[in-house]
């Protein structure tokens, strides 16, 4: 693979979703997917970029992209999902709550290649003790352009996720067989399967091993689910500090074709084609079968993490 540089102008954070029904067309998704950012898209030259790994290791690296390269390279076809995936659902049919209002687009499941974040940490010597280990993170920085809320991006995950062979964490190099874009994080990105999509930090710098989460705002005062009392910015200021930071993203389907409201014949033999997407929750694994009370969906073609076609439901 040859180093590319790419560049791009845009000023101000790019965040859009792809219309649902074009969305689930195909299973792997491709550029159109969805954007989410907190800060201008940088303009990062690849062959002088570096990515710094110190902390809690015995050897601190800096890592250009052809030294990420030069390792194994592993390949993986995940989701990726924004917390506030279907926010505009829960916001219209349960309760208000605060952010960007995404519809049902803001996932995308496509084939990443990289090393694996285990096997750069243990080149760098990663070593806790055990009492530490309990509690320790990887964290991951970008500081290529100050963000909304802080002046770097930040985000971290438990070390034992990191090291764990079958969680399967990426420092994404390719996404679907070619080089990352500069929206998806060129020249290098985490891609964290089932953890959610804030925690997949792109234009990646910095890899810091620590006995404690990020202190990045978006790790300490954003991503997390709040009690239910807590519906203000006053109440929000007691509770960040004994709130844990969003992992592991729940269960989650949608159907998108037909789409809501549409009035369906049924064929010939009494069916009709749903299409849609499912996916698992955390590292549960592949979806393989979607119930409801009458009916048995089965899900084609599903990959770990990801969605697929949802064929021959049938009505009874």
């Amino acid at each position: 693979m040859s180093v590319q540089t790419y560049k791009h102008n845009g000023e101000k954070p790019l965040n859009r979703e792809p219309q649902l029904e074009k969305l689930i067309s195909k299973f792997i998704t491709t550029e159109d997917g969805y954007d989410r950012n907190h800060g201008a898209i940088p303009t990062i030259d690849g062959q002088t970029h570096r990515v710094t790994v110190d902390g809690v290791v015995r050897t601190p690296l800096s890592l250009s992209l052809q030294d990420l390269q030069s390792l194994p390279q592993h390949t993986v076809i995940c989701a990726l999902q924004c917390a506030g995936n279907r926010r505009h659902t829960m916001r219209t049919e349960m309760k208000e709550v605060s952010g960007l209002d995404w519809f049902d687009g803001a996932v995308m499941n496509c084939k990443w290649r990289g090393p694996r974040l285990r096997d750069v940490l243990l080149k760098a010597g990663a070593s806790m003790g055990v009492a530490e280990a309990l509690d320790a993170h990887v964290a991951f920085a970008c500081h290529q352009n100050p963000c909304q809320e802080d002046e770097w991006y930040g985000a971290s995950i438990p070390l034992s996720r990191a090291m764990s062979l079958d969680a399967d964490v990426l420092l994404a190099l390719e996404m679907n067989d070619a080089p990352l874009t500069p929206n998806h994080g060129f020249p290098v990105r985490i891609v964290t399967p089932g953890i959610a999509g804030a925690r997949s930090v792109k234009w990646l710098d910095r890899i810091t091993v620590q006995n404690h989460e990020s202190p990045n705002h978006y790790q300490q005062r954003d991503y997390k689910i709040l009690p239910p009392d807590v519906d203000t910015a006053e109440k929000a200021e007691g509770v960040w500090d004994r709130i844990p930071a969003l992992q592991d993203m729940p269960v989650n389907s949608v159907i998108g074709v037909p789409a809501n409201g549409s009035k369906l014949e049924r064929d010939a033999k009494g069916k009709i084609e749903v299409k849609g997407y499912a996916l698992p929750g955390g590292s549960s694994g592949p979806v393989v079968k979607v119930e409801d009370e009458r009916c048995q969906w089965n899900l084609r073609g599903c990959a770990y993490n990801g969605y697929g076609e949802v064929k021959d439901l049938e009505i009874v």
